[in-house]
């Protein structure tokens, strides 16, 4: 993982971008910009509810992956994710992929809410970019300055695909994550799959 998500900061927008690597049915299209703000105010509302729980760090974890399903475009994200080796990967490896995924990241990022008690995330704007809408956030985390993090949101899927992180990629810098795994495993699937279940 680059060096910004070793951070509070980084963790904390993992966190955040982890909630909403997901894609089961529950969010309405986002067919404005109204729409794609009330999505990532929703998200924010729930990992925020989650952070000030100072509830033990298991029961914060099955929170998380039970509100986290509600708010992404997980068949692209998984997608992206896997990047180039998933034109070669089966249906079965996809569905498995996709699912090992989400665990993964619910137990890398979740593992990580008690630090964040106390902090705070709310909506700061939204604006169309290209076939998306973009939500900026800020940050306030304790003991250090605020700082911004945009949301995308598609507007045919309605659903969450992406963050920056003062202009870090998250989507990218957990597809450089998986191809080193990949690369461990000298491009195996399966291996990679297996390896995914078991980390985080």
């Amino acid at each position: 993982m680059m060096r910004h998500f070793t951070s509070r900061r980084g963790f904390l927008a993992g966190a955040l971008s982890a909630t909403a690597l997901a894609g089961l049915p529950g969010v309405t299209s986002a067919a404005s910009a109204a729409q794609a703000e009330k999505l990532v105010q929703g998200l924010v509302d729930d990992v925020n509810a989650v952070i000030a729980s100072g509830a033990p760090e298991s029961a914060m974890i099955a929170e998380f992956e039970r509100i986290f399903v509600r708010y992404g475009d997980m068949p692209y994200i998984a997608a992206y994710v896997m990047g180039a080796d998933g034109r070669r990967a089966t249906p079965a490896q996809k569905k498995a992929f996709t699912a090992a995924f989400q665990a993964y990241a619910a137990r890398k990022y979740g593992k990580q809410f008690r630090k964040f008690i106390g902090s705070a995330i709310t909506v700061s704007g939204t604006q169309k970019v290209k076939n998306a809408y973009q939500v900026a956030t800020v940050a306030k985390l304790r003991g250090q300055s605020p700082f911004e993090v945009s949301f995308f949101v598609g507007e045919k899927s309605g659903r969450f695909y992406n963050m920056y992180v003062e202009g870090v990629n998250m989507l990218l810098t957990e597809r450089t994550e998986i191809g080193a795994m990949l690369d461990r495993r000298r491009g195996d699937i399966d291996a990679m799959i297996d390896d995914l279940r078991q980390a985080g």
